[in-house]
């Protein structure tokens, strides 16, 4: 195998990525980064996806603490309280880079101020955006920025497997392949940031890039990485309803009804009215993809199985002004969002547990950082819109910062030939079968089996029954072949083997966690377990690889660094009081 030596290695190119590499650039230029990226530069990835914006106090009427605040309510309080204070704070300093380094211009009040927009779980409109594209005017920019600068990126090429040094004691590196070649190759590196997102994919209807398939989580599980609340995976309400079009989950972004579109069941009814209606349609992530889950659940959907969000009312001219992205994607599959009311269904989005990291984005293992949707802890049990982003960009310039000044403290370690070549034969095996399972059809079932057993409503039965299946799956994928078996340049059959293969990683642990928590909180509901329980259960799961590939699963309490105990219940037992208020007045068993 060919084998590169870099100071820094980043996998991936997404916000978090981009963002590293250029920090770690700007602070010591002589540094010999490389950036590999499983699609096109610029192109790939979810942040390139957002539309909503980023989440940063600048009104001198709003506050950090106030943010803070916010972000621990959306998260149920479950959050790392120093990794959330950590966001908060730095918005600002990472805003204000964007502007005057990168050169991403944000949208303006006629004041010139930088404007900033409701969304859904905030005190206060803070949401800064550059119309509703934001993420393709953040990444444009740093691309650009990185094309500036020596940095090496290969494009199409993925990371396999984390390398450890000879001692045993740090990771080195990652075995990779070329996707345009076939060729499997290593980069020797002093310090490697994991920065490729999340892994909704795993779910039939869903939000992300394609190519987001939970490579990283897989891939720091296998180097023995810990997890926190692998259970917490968030569905977006408004996904569109696009049948068999790869539009289909696709998202209609959260300022629209931060603006004031309504949501309709197929009887024509308002039915946030019945779950939060204080809050309504402007209530936090979780809650209105789990009623509108209920809604559809329960007979009461469109007759493909959605609701109706409506913006019509906010007129025409307004929708086409401040939601152009969203009016041309709807446009699309033959519908008018500014003139009538779209199908909508809630759809699998962001993966809020993930690897155990401080604020420095260092992990349990030396010479590996995390930052981004790979990593765990900063949003809890639920994740506000617009701090994803604001979480790629805070920890992305953090881990950029940490890998520059390690690479300068460290020397480059050999890693283990043999463990390498043992890597790369193992990912090999499908060429080497004549025939055996057919990995789309895996696939599917991975995609029915979470929707399903472990999607919006959980129950100890049905993650029994995906835990189960899983391990099966396990099997099935180790036996899967490929029809070229002469053929490994662009054989997107062999590249789907190990995007399945890490899918079911994650799967794993999503379906372990989940069976632990037995409470509901966040985006984590289980109907045999309807009530959050402060009592037992304000703590984090936490998982890592065992012996023979099973899980290590620990639960501890959660560190109240910021926030105490004291004021928790407080704030709960405020939002009961309200519940309570609400539900004696109506006669659903549906009211949350």
């Amino acid at each position: 195998m060919d084998v590169i030596k870099a100071d820094i290695l980043i996998l991936g190119a997404g916000g978090a990525g981009l963002f590293a590499a250029l920090h770690a650039y700007d602070r010591h230029p002589r540094l010999k980064i490389v950036i590999a990226t499983k699609g096109l530069i610029g192109k790939g990835g979810c942040s390139r996806m957002v539309q909503g914006g980023m989440n940063v106090v600048l009104n001198e009427k709003d506050s950090l603490e106030n943010h803070f605040l916010d972000t621990l309510k959306g998260g149920g309080f479950i959050n790392n309280q120093a990794l959330a204070w950590t966001l908060v704070s730095d918005a600002p300093k990472a805003v204000y880079e964007l502007e005057v380094k990168v050169g991403c211009f944000f949208d303006r009040d006629e004041d010139g101020r930088i404007h900033q927009k409701p969304f859904a779980g905030q005190s206060f409109d803070r949401t800064v955006h550059v119309a509703d594209l934001t993420g393709i005017q953040l990444i444009s920019r740093m691309t650009d920025q990185i094309f500036a600068r020596n940095i090496k990126v290969f494009e199409e090429t993925r990371g396999l497997d984390l390398l450890t040094s000879k001692d045993g004691h740090r990771i080195v590196g990652a075995l990779l392949s070329d996707i345009r070649t076939g060729e499997i190759f290593v980069v020797n590196s002093k310090v490697t940031i994991v920065a490729t997102g999340g892994c909704a994919s795993m779910y039939k209807i869903s939000a992300p890039s394609f190519d987001k398939t939970g490579d990283g989580m897989a891939i720091c599980f296998r180097a023995g990485a810990e997890f926190v609340d692998m259970e917490m995976v968030q569905f977006h309400p408004t996904g569109l309803v696009a049948g068999r079009s790869r539009l289909n989950g696709s998202l209609l972004e959260e300022g629209l009804r931060g603006a004031g579109a309504r949501l309709y069941n197929g009887l024509g009814e308002r039915f946030m009215e019945r779950y939060d209606p204080e809050r309504l349609e402007r209530s936090t992530r979780d809650r209105v993809a789990r009623s509108s889950f209920i809604e559809i659940m329960a007979g009461r959907g469109t007759v493909n199985k959605g609701v109706y969000l409506d913006a019509s009312h906010l007129g025409a001219e307004f929708v086409e002004k401040k939601f152009p992205g969203m009016v041309e994607r709807v446009k699309d599959i033959g519908k008018d969002l500014a003139r009538e009311k779209v199908e909508v269904t809630p759809t699998a989005h962001y993966q809020m547990g993930g690897v155990c990291i401080d604020a420095q984005c260092q992990t349990n293992l030396k010479g590996l950082l995390v930052c981004g949707e790979d990593a765990g802890g900063v949003h809890g049990a639920n994740r506000l819109g617009g701090n994803g982003i604001c979480d790629s960009t805070v920890y992305g310039r953090r881990a950029g910062d940490t890998a520059a000044l390690l690479a300068l403290e460290e020397d480059l370690h050999p890693y283990q030939e043999a463990e390498a070549e043992k890597m790369r034969m193992r990912w090999l095996k499908p060429f080497l079968r004549e025939r055996g399972e057919n990995v789309y059809e895996i696939r599917s079932e991975i995609e029915n089996l979470m929707w399903e057993k472990a999607g919006l409503v959980r129950t100890r039965l049905h993650l029994q029954e995906a835990a189960y299946h899983l391990e099966n799956l396990i099997q099935k994928i180790d036996e899967a072949s490929v029809a070229d078996r002469y053929l490994a340049r662009y054989n997107m059959e062999w590249n789907h083997i190990i995007d399945v293969a890490n899918l079911i990683t994650v799967c794993r642990m999503v379906v372990n966690a989940a069976k632990c928590r037995e409470e509901s909180r966040g985006a984590h509901y289980r109907e045999d377990f309807p009530e959050t329980d402060n009592e037992n259960w304000l703590q984090n799961i936490y998982q890592k690889k065992g012996t023979a590939f099973q899980l290590e699963l620990t639960k501890k309490p959660v560190l109240l660094s910021h926030f105490k105990r004291e004021n928790i219940e407080d704030c709960f037992f405020e939002r009961v009081k309200k519940k309570r208020t609400y539900t004696e007045s109506c006669d659903g068993s549906t009211c949350l």
